[in-house]
């Protein structure tokens, strides 16, 4: 049984990429989903969000949203507008945003290696959250949302993967925010068995971002129980080299100061972090390394050395802020459901955390040097599980230029 293996991928006829490209279906809600789709027929936010269809409040949860979608998916496969490759393929995607380029493989990967954890996982999912991707699987027969995956970066691996783009691509187009999408097929038999054995060969590959998506493959898979060789046993992932990859830092904000004055708080940071003003906003230079923004004022904070762990999730920079800072001093235990903090991704900017703070919405503001992969991939490996919003991935993939049939 291979890690990965080619599939037969349902995607936009040549010309009809434009038409067909949407954000992933995650990073919208059903109002600004249903505004990108107003004009556009045949976007794919028709199936990976199908409650725009129906009537203004639909649960995104209701079974009526899923057999929309399912309908939606035939139509834009009898309407011409998708179409399945007639043999199994691989596929090169090369994201790029301004100076960053990533290329990655496109493949369906194991859900055998993602039961046996050698494509590891780092975070916890949410059943309410699996439960939705299971029903948009099965209401469609198809894993339409890939997974974001990586492998550690080998140079002979890259360049095979890199090889491949010396062909014409299939798609080359820019998104509404900038982003460049290009995409080649991989139909030669040699290069497919070369690039299957060079993955068979890993010990192990990484989930970055899809831990829903490939928890939902999984349980499909044994649902169905067609056979590890079966179609239905893999999922949808692009597989990219884990040093090409880009996380963004991801940003807190807090709505109080926990009962203190900005000077107290201020005192107690100094008993765990040296605190220095900054004239501008503080981007982190490295690890254990924090910008706070407080009352009109920006502080570089570094934490003492001999409070930093050498546990893989211990020394994460999220996870040395929350246990030397919010919940010791703000009372902040449970990131996950305390309403008092909130999480700016780094794509906004610094200035978004000025703002919430300066709006009065939020009273402090943390900026933070971004997870490496390194760490991501130390944490998979231990075992262990990251703080929630611990990685912010930029560039995102698309959804709508290649889908994993199930049969």
């Amino acid at each position: 049984m291979s890690l990965i293996r080619p599939f037969a991928g349902l995607r936009p006829l040549a010309g009809r990429a434009e038409d067909v490209l949407a954000p992933p279906y995650d990073v919208l809600n059903s109002d600004e989903a249903r505004h990108r789709a107003t004009g556009r027929p045949w976007s794919f936010l028709h199936i990976s969000k199908a409650e725009i269809d129906l009537p203004r409040g639909t649960d995104p949860y209701d079974p009526a949203v899923y057999a929309k979608a399912a309908e939606n998916l035939r139509t834009l496969i009898e309407g011409g507008v998708l179409m399945r490759d007639a043999a199994p393929c691989y596929y090169v995607y090369r994201l790029t945003m301004g100076q960053h380029v990533q290329t990655g493989l496109v493949a369906a990967a194991s859900t055998s290696a993602y039961d046996s954890n050698r494509i590891r996982k780092h975070e916890h999912t949410r059943p309410a959250k699996e439960d939705d991707r299971v029903r948009q699987i099965e209401a469609l027969n198809a894993q339409t949302g890939p997974v974001l995956l990586a492998y550690p970066s080998q140079p002979q691996v890259d360049q095979l993967i890199e090889s491949q783009t010396r062909q014409a691509p299939a798609y080359d187009l820019q998104a509404e925010d900038g982003i460049i999408h290009t995409f080649w097929v991989v139909e030669d038999a040699a290069a497919i068995e070369a690039l299957t054995q060079a993955f068979d060969a890993m010990p192990a590959i990484y989930i970055a971002d899809g831990h829903h998506r490939s928890a939902a493959g999984s349980r499909v898979a044994a649902k169905l129980n067609r056979g590890p060789d079966a179609m239905s046993s893999y999922f949808l992932s692009v597989i990219f080299p884990h040093k090409q990859m880009k996380i963004l830092d991801y940003n807190r904000v807090v709505k109080d100061l926990n009962g203190m004055s900005p000077v107290q708080l201020r005192e107690k940071v100094a008993e765990a972090f040296s605190v220095e003003p900054a004239a501008a906003a503080v981007s982190p230079a490295g690890a254990a390394e924090f910008g706070m923004y407080l009352d009109g004022q920006w502080y570089r904070l570094k934490l003492h050395a001999d409070r930093i762990p050498s546990d893989p999730v211990g020394r994460l920079d999220v996870s040395l802020l929350a246990d030397n800072l919010l919940q010791p001093l703000l009372g902040i235990s449970d990131p996950r459901t305390d309403p008092r903090i909130d999480f700016v991704g780094g794509i906004r900017g610094l200035g978004e955390l000025e703002k919430r703070v300066d709006s009065g919405e939020m009273a402090l503001a943390f900026s933070l040097f971004p997870t490496s992969m390194e760490d991501l991939m130390a944490v998979a490996d231990a075992g262990e599980v990251m703080p929630p919003k611990s990685t912010w991935f930029e560039p995102k993939l698309a959804d709508g230029l290649i889908s994993h049939v199930l049969d």
